[in-house]
């Protein structure tokens, strides 16, 4: 039996290596990137609208001390506190001893002062408010103070405000005035100083 002859390849009959019937994949020696964020909007540049802070209830103010509030122009609370600071308790028996004894004094100062003017005795009226000035300060009853210290230097003939001297008449005519003024002043402080023992002091009873 003879053996079928096997032809011989010639080696352009092969199947090039380098030409595949299917694409290979080169390999790739680079990593792989990572995946893309994905997109966000793009932020306004202004910001966004706020809300409406919420508007707080506002405190309450504290009530202020009638003592200190509308009347505080008859009474200097600094002098009448330092006043107080004598009292040896509650009653504030001292102080509104000194009270009382004022008020006496005051009106029989303003009869001496009528007197006076009627009989255009000006060193006794400048003498008088002189007096008064020094016991309205020592309770603190600065407008009642300031006005007889007008008497007192009118009396004298001098109108301190204006810097200059005045004449008889004219100082007289003053004081006049200033009697209706102080004694307006002292009703008011007088109404003030008893009304506020009558509040403050334990026993509000007049002495």
């Amino acid at each position: 039996m003879r053996e079928a002859a096997i032809p011989s390849l010639k080696q352009h009959d092969l199947p090039s290596p380098l030409s595949p019937t299917l694409p290979v994949d080169e390999p790739n020696d680079k990593p792989a990137s990572p995946p893309s964020p994905p997109l966000t909007p793009a932020k306004s540049s202004s910001p966004p609208p706020s809300e409406p802070a919420p508007n707080p209830e506002k405190a309450p103010e504290p009530e202020s001390d009638p003592s200190e509030s509308k009347d505080s122009d008859i009474v200097d609370m600094d002098t009448f506190r330092q006043l107080l600071e004598l009292d040896d308790d509650a009653t504030h028996d001292f102080s509104k001893g000194m009270a009382w004894a004022y008020f006496t004094q005051a009106e029989q100062t303003f009869k001496d002062m009528e007197k006076a003017l009627a009989g255009q005795n000006l060193a006794q009226l400048s003498s008088l408010g002189h007096y008064l000035k020094g016991s309205s300060a020592a309770l603190g009853l600065s407008k009642v103070q300031a006005s007889c210290e007008k008497i007192q230097h009118f009396g004298q003939r001098r109108d301190e405000a204006a810097g200059e001297d005045v004449t008889e008449s004219v100082a007289l005519d003053k004081i006049k005035g200033l009697l209706s003024q102080v004694n307006d002043e002292y009703a008011a402080a007088e109404s003030w100083l008893k009304r506020w023992y009558k509040e403050n002091a334990v026993d509000g009873a007049e002495p």
